[in-house]
């Protein structure tokens, strides 16, 4: 990528970043999708510097003790104390290992970035959670044990269930959905609130995220023979139902919809709809915060016409610039070409590069800039 970090570095002159630095990723056989989701990770900066700090806590650790995580952490490593501003990168080590542990990536058929994804950020949460839960044994086999006449000090008695591990993958990335359900004879409201890392959205023709959101929280009727059982009312009732968010995450990533299983056709099939998505979000519907606010930092964009071939790159935005990340190649793009990537207002367009997966970043409302 010579020239074209060289022409990089001449556009940005003396705009560039203090102590950034921009590098493509090499393809090793259609490894774009993993790609194009690493640069969208790399630019989340909390993200970026807490994995930074991990490596430099873990770097003694043997090859026979490698994971995906520390794999991760040395490249974004290697990215970050490069001499040069720009160039290429090759994360060997880290498909390698991506590839010996899920069948699902070893083939060089086209893959999807949001299985990648998703498989990635649970990985890593498996993963940090077994180091914590290890280091909390050893620990505690270091520490004498207590002579106590009533029992443990730290003992749950009462059978209460220990506090989840909290990661700091979840600090970035886990929010609280809660699921209401009404019963419309004795108006009692049944909640249960799960977590997500990333949320998935139906998408139509023409339409927002806003509205996409608006959908997904949008009350659902229980009637029929989908009534729902009351437990005040002892019986099958017609109720309401709606999700919504109860605690905004920090890092919100939204999952367009954009394969569809189509029956008639024993198929999936891409939806190429256009779906505006803003670079400033508010979030209205929910509980704890009704005005969370989010700043739009990544958007990883799916090439092509249909689920099974095409190609994936990505959008960075870094310190106010906006870059085109496609695997080796990295130029800078001006903000207002964002919008061309919202999707075909037309059913057959010859514009096949479609936003896929959204990353936005909590904005402090006191001080507007992101926290």
């Amino acid at each position: 990528m010579g020239a074209a970090g060289s022409k990089l570095e001449k556009a940005l002159g003396e705009q560039f970043p203090e102590g950034e630095r921009y590098f493509g990723l090499e393809n090793f056989g259609n490894t774009c999708y993993c790609n194009s989701v690493l640069q969208a990770l790399y630019f989340c900066v909390p993200f970026r510097e807490q994995l930074l700090e991990y490596y430099l806590n873990n770097k003694t650790l043997t090859d026979s003790e490698e994971t995906l995580l520390t794999c991760l952490a040395d490249l974004f490593m290697q990215i970050s104390s490069q001499k040069k501003k720009t160039g290429v990168i090759a994360p060997k080590r880290f498909v390698q290992k991506l590839k010996k542990q899920n069948e699902i990536f070893r083939s060089y058929m086209h893959q999807d970035a949001h299985e990648f994804l998703n498989y990635l950020l649970n990985e890593l949460v498996d993963l940090l959670e077994k180091e914590a839960r290890k280091a909390k044994n050893d620990t505690a086999s270091l520490s004498p044990p207590e002579n106590v006449a009533n029992g443990p000090k730290n003992g749950h008695p009462d059978g209460a269930q220990k506090e989840p591990l909290v990661t700091w993958v979840h600090k970035n990335f886990q929010g609280l959905l809660t699921n209401e359900t009404r019963c419309l004879q004795c108006e009692t409201v049944t909640a249960r609130d799960e977590t997500f890392l990333d949320l998935s959205l139906d998408i139509e023709q023409n339409s927002s995220i806003t509205s996409c959101l608006k959908n997904f929280s949008s009350t659902e009727t229980l009637n029929a023979e989908d009534k729902f059982f009351c437990d005040k009312c002892c019986s099958l009732q017609e109720a309401q139902k709606r999700m919504k968010i109860k605690k905004p995450p920090q890092i919100l990533v939204i999952h367009l919809k954009r394969f569809k299983y189509i029956e008639q056709l024993s198929r999936y099939k891409k939806l190429s709809y256009r779906v505006v998505f803003p670079l400033e979000l508010k979030l209205s519907n929910t509980v704890e915060d009704a005005d969370a606010e989010y700043s739009l930092f990544a958007v990883v964009v799916h090439v092509g016409s249909g689920p099974n071939h095409g190609h994936y790159v990505s959008l960075v935005k870094s310190h106010n610039h906006w870059l085109f990340f496609d695997d080796e190649n990295v130029e800078m793009i001006d903000e207002s070409a964002v919008q061309t990537f919202f999707g075909s207002a037309q059913e057959y367009s010859s514009n096949t590069d479609h936003g896929y997966i959204l990353f936005y970043e909590g904005v402090d409302a006191g001080s507007g800039i992101p926290s």
